[in-house]
């Protein structure tokens, strides 16, 4: 499949009809690192471009770098954590204990406040390399009460070389409780194959990034790297080069909000923060007494 089809001209008409226009890449970043972390957006930068997409961590590393993520609050948002290589564990009050490996998916809907990081745990892999996506709840969830999803790759829907992690395609629909009109698929592509992704109707934001490997799209993309597409409705076709290719892509309809950030919180307005940082600060007191008694488990539990 060519990585981009152009139309033979109609001689008679002296008019060429599009039949396919595969989208031109804006912007592409690398990022910063932090240790086992590199930050490919945040809110305060390429987040105001596709947002409801607002943050975007990739982590590669020993598994044990895990045990070093401090408790942490956010509200207004939702995370989604992706494992693209290996696997971690999950031990939860609500959802009770798995594996996240390749495919399966926790989802954190923050809403009006929460505190968590110790709800996952080495697993059985000695490395593990994954994505955190952070989404822009729109103002009825925003303040909402939290709602978390550990699935386990077992139950998450296949459409063709992809999993469904966010949204619904091709008649498909994801597990994830997440607001409608966003989608996100983790795919791998074996060397030298293609995948055209079509975005539903209105998803105009689409966005790409590549774990392992690298894609024409048209245009190269690195393992690393992360490159949002220009605004449209049109379809990309992606090709892994010389091996096979693990990224993950999302498209949206627009989120037609501003973006009012705190530092983990992002909300539609101040006031909106303003609830959920109090929230934050509330928990976190909770937190902090919980702490102070002695417990014979290891693990803290989310708190809410």
């Amino acid at each position: 499949m060519t990585l981009l089809q152009r139309p033979l001209p109609d001689i008679a008409s002296g008019v060429i009809h599009e039949t396919t226009t595969d989208r031109a890449i804006s912007y592409r970043t690398t990022g910063s690192g932090h240790g086992a972390i590199v930050r490919l957006m945040s809110p305060s930068d390429l987040g105001h471009l596709i947002k409801p997409f607002v943050f975007l961590d990739l982590f590669e590393g020993e598994s044990s770098f895990i045990n070093g993520m401090p408790m942490h609050p956010h509200s207004g948002i939702a995370t989604v954590t992706v494992i693209t290589e290996g696997n971690l564990r999950f031990e939860d009050t609500d959802s009770g204990s798995g594996m996240i490996d390749y495919g399966a998916v926790e989802w954190m809907r923050a809403g009006g406040g929460v505190w968590h990081g110790k709800e996952m745990s080495v697993g059985t892999s000695k490395r593990i390399q994954g994505f955190q996506l952070w989404v822009a709840l729109p103002p009825a969830l925003e303040n909402a009460s939290v709602d978390s999803q550990y699935l386990e790759s077992s139950v998450m829907p296949q459409v063709g070389p992809a999993r469904l992690i966010l949204g619904t395609y091709q008649g498909v629909q994801s597990p994830v409780r997440a607001p409608a009109g966003m989608n996100y698929l983790l795919v791998t592509l074996p060397a030298g194959e293609s995948w055209t992704y079509v975005p539903p109707s209105g998803h105009t934001s689409l966005w790409l990034s590549v774990s392992r490997g690298s894609l024409a799209a048209p245009g190269v993309v690195m393992a690393g790297e992360m490159v949002i597409f220009e605004p449209g409705s049109g379809a990309v076709t992606l090709k892994a080069l010389h091996k096979d290719t693990v990224f993950v892509i999302g498209s949206a309809q627009p989120h037609p909000y501003d973006l009012a950030l705190g530092n983990y919180s992002v909300h539609t307005n101040p006031q909106a923060l303003r609830a959920g940082e109090a929230k934050i600060a509330e928990i976190g007191a909770r937190l902090r007494e919980y702490l102070k008694k002695p417990n014979e488990s290891a693990s803290v539990p989310v708190f809410k």
